[in-house]
């Protein structure tokens, strides 16, 4: 068996557990809150929990969307008041998105559900197979991080060219 045979059977075992966590995550998304955000607003989210003060342009290369686009999600989390919008220490013209205690809390009970029913999950498993899944979504993580970077800088040399 060659490595693109293995990379496809791999990519489509993930495929049909992705969709099982869409659901287990739905549920927990349901469990937190009356008025859940959408899934971009969610992305949004996280993205602010991973890297905290970001500006628009910033967030709108991470999520792959145009500015408008991302200006209307930050409206609408701004509505929920899970961001809020701050002025730059570092440029006047530039504002920083920022998680309010509301949108860290409302993450925080979500990933709480979640790893709830991920847990519940996973006991399910014999203790091998769990660790055997342990280091392969390490691994897994790795390589999407890795990738996410390589975007992210060519994204960064790219507009150091069209400057």
């Amino acid at each position: 068996m060659n490595v693109t045979s293995t990379s496809h059977e791999a990519a489509g075992a993930a495929g049909e557990v992705i969709e099982l966590l869409e659901v287990l995550w739905e549920h927990g998304r349901d469990a937190v809150s009356t008025s859940p955000v959408s899934a971009s607003q969610l992305r949004v989210l996280y993205c602010l929990d991973r890297d905290e003060g970001m500006n628009l342009r910033t967030l709108g290369e991470l999520l792959g969307s145009a500015p408008s686009s991302v200006s209307r999600l930050c409206d609408r989390l701004q509505a929920l008041g899970f961001l809020e919008r701050l002025p730059s220490p570092v440029s006047r013209r530039e504002l920083e998105l920022h998680l309010t205690r509301q949108g860290k809390k409302y993450l925080s009970d979500l990933r709480l559900r979640r790893e709830e029913a991920l847990t519940a999950t996973l006991a399910a498993m014999p203790p091998k197979a769990r660790a055997v899944l342990g280091e392969g979504l390490r691994a897994f993580r790795e390589a999407a991080e890795g990738a996410t970077a390589a975007r992210r800088l060519n994204a960064l040399e790219e507009v150091d060219r069209s400057a």
